[in-house]
């Protein structure tokens, strides 16, 4: 495939992981554009898709591990996982800074997800050529 043919990618992922199947069929989407030779530019966690970047997601052993899953993807292919701050903090998600300004004990931001603001959901829709929203 030349570089011409290649299509770029971006997600917005808003379902809550646990009780609706946005963040599943958004990784499977993912894993699908890789595997046609296309490009992810990056995913974006918004409402409650931010819950995938929980550190403390602990599937049954018979269920996909979501966080998991797209950590490694993420990883092989090197594209960032931002979560929106403010939906990530109304949701208990927190990095290790945040949880420091805060005063929190403890933090749980899964890496590499990454907290970022809306304006990097604006820069993911200018650098793509589709933004697709599960």
């Amino acid at each position: 495939m030349s570089d011409s043919e290649v299509i770029k990618f971006s997600l917005l992922v808003t379902g809550n992981p646990a009780s609706s199947q946005n963040a599943a069929s958004a990784l499977q989407f993912c894993e699908a554009v890789l595997a046609a030779g296309h490009k992810i530019c990056g995913v974006f966690f918004y409402l409650d898709g931010v819950l995938t970047a929980s550190d403390l997601i602990n599937p049954a052993s018979d269920e996909v591990n979501i966080p998991d899953r797209w950590a490694a993807l993420a990883t092989q292919y090197k594209f960032a996982l931002e979560v929106c701050v403010s939906a990530s903090l109304r949701r208990g998600i927190v990095n290790e800074q945040e949880a420091a300004q805060l005063g929190l004990q403890h933090y749980n931001l899964k890496p590499p997800f990454l907290l970022s603001g809306l304006g990097q959901l604006a820069e993911l829709s200018a650098s793509c050529d589709r933004l697709i929203q599960f």
